[in-house]
């Protein structure tokens, strides 16, 4: 009789009271629980099996079958070689993920990497320890936050961010807007940002930064563009629209960047950028608003500026029973900002009179009425 034909004995739960289970490797095999040695299937015969237990263990040929059950509990609840590498493996694998999770963590709220290993592994051991009463030294060396690793995690999150997102790129239409800047240290900086959509929702994304190595011209600019989607295989074709500021350097009618990029792709759409137009409008305010607000801007860095007027401004406020007890800045280019330092003024217009009173006469005789600031 061939080897296909030979007949597979099936195991039965009967043969516990022999002192035999299914074996954990394969279950069609029989093993004894007190040698732990397994049978092959041919020998997983009643007979095979008393035999063994009356030759082999006779001293247990008289306990009963509850006692072999027993046995059997016991033996499953202990852990083999595998699942305990698989549990040390998971914990491995969680301890990994927490540190991968704290350092997107620190790298949002833009806080030193240091302070992993500083703060934030003290604070999970004093907790552990106080709270869960459990020792901590297991857990923590399980979770790496030196200054080095969190410094890797944030940089491998970062490329794979940059990755998912040059992908979505490759396959849909996106808007695109580049700001040139001029860093402290006389860096040019090349800012790009893309709006685009995805999940039926529109998203707005850093694109790139890059440093312009030479010039600022509009040459250079796209340079910098088109180097930047040939690396990612980004097609400029994708490129719906384009939006910058007034900028020769951007909007030039044959040395512009977006001159440039319509030589590449004809239809694209050119848009001045919302948050320069606003920058434009505020330079050409009427007289008397230009007047409300160049009293309200020196009044307020008359207080904001120096640390004791402004707690005791504070102080004020809080004996007047103000809303606020803070002054607002206003910034340059968002025209929209200068309507909210405004109103906060206005809600407080009675305390900065009385605090000018003995502070600076002249700014207080000659104020604005809060009509025309209105």
């Amino acid at each position: 009789m061939s080897e296909a034909k030979k007949k597979k004995r099936q195991y039965s739960v009967e043969y516990i009271k022999y002192g035999f289970i299914q074996s954990r490797t394969n279950t069609s095999l029989p093993m004894c629980l007190i040698c732990q040695k397994t049978f092959s299937n041919e020998a997983m015969k009643p007979s095979r099996l008393h035999d063994h237990l009356n030759k082999m263990h006779s001293d247990m040929k008289d306990r009963d079958v509850a006692y072999f059950q027993n046995m059997e509990k016991k033996y499953v609840a202990q852990p083999t070689l595998s699942t305990l590498f698989s549990a040390v493996s998971k914990q491995d694998n969680d301890g990994l993920r927490a540190s991968y999770n704290i350092s997107l963590l620190i790298a949002k709220t833009g806080k030193p990497h240091t302070i992993g290993e500083d703060l934030i592994l003290p604070a999970l051991k004093e907790v552990i320890t106080t709270v869960l009463h459990k020792p901590a030294a297991d857990i923590i060396k399980k979770i790496p936050l030196s200054n080095s690793s969190v410094q890797r995690r944030i940089d491998e999150m970062a490329v794979n961010i940059e990755e998912l997102l040059c992908n979505h790129l490759k396959t849909c239409q996106f808007s695109i807007q580049l700001d040139e800047s001029t860093l402290p240290t006389n860096e040019a900086l090349l800012l790009s940002y893309v709006r685009f959509i995805k999940d039926e929702k529109i998203c707005q994304e850093l694109l790139f930064a890059r440093n312009l190595e030479t010039n600022t011209k509009g040459e250079t600019i796209f340079n910098t563009l088109e180097k930047f989607c040939d690396e990612k295989e980004i097609p400029l074709k994708n490129i719906m629209s384009i939006a910058t500021d007034g900028a020769p350097a951007m909007t030039g009618r044959y040395k512009g960047c977006i001159a440039y990029l319509k030589n590449k792709v004809s239809d694209v759409i050119a848009v001045h950028c919302v948050i320069h137009r606003q920058h434009l409008v505020a330079r050409n305010l009427s007289e008397r608003l230009h007047t409300s607000l160049h009293y309200v801007i020196r009044a307020v860095n008359k207080i904001r500026s120096n640390s004791l007027n402004d707690r005791l401004f504070s102080q004020l406020c809080v004996a007047n029973d103000e809303d606020f007890n803070r002054l607002l800045h206003h910034t340059e280019v968002r025209w929209l900002s200068k309507g909210t330092c405004l109103t906060r003024f206005y809600n407080l217009f009675d305390s900065v009179i009385e605090f000018l009173e003995n502070k600076d006469t002249g700014l207080r005789d000659n104020p604005p009425t809060k009509h025309t600031q209105h």
